[in-house]
């Protein structure tokens, strides 16, 4: 049995091969010509096999998915890299991956500046139309000039191997590399297919980034089945109605915050998706407004409320939304529902006991879906993936209950880590960066305005910084993603304590909520 993950996609394209695969910018690749282009692309990073690591800085494009291809179907790991990163950022990573070759697009290369060069490996391809210097240490491969000895069929791996390794935020400042085995990436695909029945004329929208693991069940379900994959752009997401029309899309996944913009802009009006059979949600709580929105706008799509780590590739657990949908008490989003098949789900206290039905404690999960662990990160692999009764489980600090149905809800965060437009950040990070970037201790970093277990930003506070709060802003700009930095920046005298000594985030979103920190010279909007 082989367990490479382009396996799908070679099969596909055999079967298939006048089908579109991937539909960008305009552009369609059927699966005889995109399996063309990487059996001569795996060819060449085969060739290269050192540290058995291939870097994807691109996104939403012909290229990121020719180069995800490519390096599954060479054997290699492939390693999505955000975007967002500052270059200081994306040199420290570079240099700790090793990788054996980088894969950028357009939006990619605009960040190879000189320090994010220097940590490049050695071999760089670059779509044709990129602009990228071409430094003498560096070899610079455009996809175009691309020749040599093809790889006919993928590389046999076997179920341990890496398939992909897709970083996080981190609570020491150090973003975490969950590395995802091809075992568990064709458990979910094979689960999914059963669940869903995806066929050769579905066409799946990739509504997300290639470095967030979403990504991974529109690309694997789509190519797995002769599919076709329509990437939206980061402009078409904003309002994505007209897309899903104009592409006749039959499935679609993102997290809800997207059907809030599509309410506010008027372009999700009753019957305007028809062609929408699958829809699903995660990321963030669900509340049954959207649903109805949704449901009204796409009277004849399925509804899935999804919710799992990257740690369990991708999701674990789902409830369709009928008539008979559970709401969470008190939270009012929709219940996380029940595990997918193959996946086992416990509420445990923090000694590892499971819980009883009706009391709240972490939601823990175990089964073939489990990732490797944390990339370089031995002691965090062993704090949060345990054994437990002789079997391994990845405890997930998500807070829980269990109804006395077999309904799952999820209740929040135990720790600091946030959703901020469906990004997921540890506040602990945050954190680390501006005790670094302020020289002072005393800091504090809070998500708001919070709704419906997702944030809208993040709130920032210093006591006795050593500059000035228009340089700790440019500071964290060079050290933290978009989507990371704080929305204002407060200086205050002090940071109120809790009963344990510890900074009181609550009192500050309190200090928020009333008002008590008004814009003022000191407090800057970033």
């Amino acid at each position: 049995m082989t367990f490479n993950i382009a396996s799908g996609f070679a099969r596909s394209s055999e079967l298939y091969p006048q089908n579109i695969a991937v539909a960008v910018a305009g552009q369609n690749y059927t699966y005889g010509r995109l399996a063309a282009e990487v059996r001569l692309l795996a060819g060449r990073l085969a060739k290269q096999r050192r540290s058995g690591r291939i870097g994807i800085l691109a996104s939403r494009s012909h290229t990121a998915c020719l180069g995800i291809l490519a390096a599954a179907w060479s054997g290699a790991t492939y390693i999505p890299l955000n975007l967002k990163m500052p270059e200081d950022r994306l040199a420290a990573l570079l240099t700790r991956l090793d990788l054996d070759a980088l894969i950028v697009d357009e939006r990619g290369a605009a960040l190879m500046g000189e320090t994010a060069m220097a940590a490049a490996p050695q071999l760089i391809v670059s779509a044709d139309t990129a602009k990228i210097p071409a430094p003498t240490a560096k070899t610079i491969l455009r996809l175009g000039d691309l020749d040599g000895e093809r790889m006919e069929q993928p590389a046999e791996v076997g179920p341990d191997h890496v398939a992909y390794i897709i970083f996080t935020s981190g609570t020491t400042g150090v973003p975490k590399g969950v590395m995802v085995p091809a075992s568990a990436v064709k458990a979910f695909t094979t689960v999914s297919q059963d669940l869903f029945a995806i066929t050769p004329e579905d066409r799946i929208a990739e509504t997300t980034e290639t470095a967030f693991d979403v990504s991974v069940q529109n690309m694997f379900l789509a190519w797995n089945a002769g599919a076709g994959l329509y990437v939206l752009t980061g402009l078409q997401m904003v309002s994505p109605a007209r897309f899903i029309r104009d592409h006749a899309i039959t499935i679609w996944a993102s997290v809800p915050s997207i059907v809030n913009l599509m309410r506010r802009s008027n372009t999700l009006s009753a019957g305007s998706l028809p062609s929408l059979r699958l829809s699903f949600f995660g990321g963030e709580g669900l509340p049954p407004g959207v649903v109805r929105a949704w449901a009204q706008a796409a009277p004849n799509s399925r509804i899935d409320n999804q919710y799992g780590p990257s740690e369990a590739t991708v999701t674990t657990l789902h409830q369709r939304l009928n008539d008979a949908a559970v709401v969470t008490p008190t939270r009012e989003i929709m219940a996380i529902g029940k595990p997918y098949p193959g996946v086992k789900v416990a509420i445990m206290d923090e000694n590892l006991n499971t819980l009883p039905d009706g009391t709240p404690g972490e939601i823990a999960l175990a089964g073939a879906q489990l990732a490797t662990g944390y990339f370089e990160q031995d002691d965090l692999t062993e704090q949060r993936f345990r054994i437990v009764n002789g079997e391994r489980w990845y405890l997930t600090g998500d807070l829980g209950v269990k109804d006395e149905n077999g309904i799952f809800h999820h209740l929040g965060r135990i720790d600091n880590q946030v959703k901020v437009m469906g990004n997921r950040v540890e506040l602990e990070e945050v954190e680390t960066y501006l005790r670094e970037a302020s020289g002072s201790d005393a800091v504090a970093a809070v998500a708001w305005p919070v709704a419906n277990g997702a944030a809208e930003g993040i709130v920032a506070f210093v006591a006795d910084p050593a500059c000035s709060v228009e340089e700790l802003q440019q500071r964290l700009k060079a050290s933290l993603a978009q989507y990371m930095l704080p929305r204002q920046i407060h200086i205050l005298n002090d940071l109120p304590l809790n009963t344990n000594g510890k900074v009181d985030r609550k009192a500050l979103a309190t200090m928020l909520d009333e008002g008590r920190l008004q814009p003022q010279p000191e407090s800057v909007a970033v």
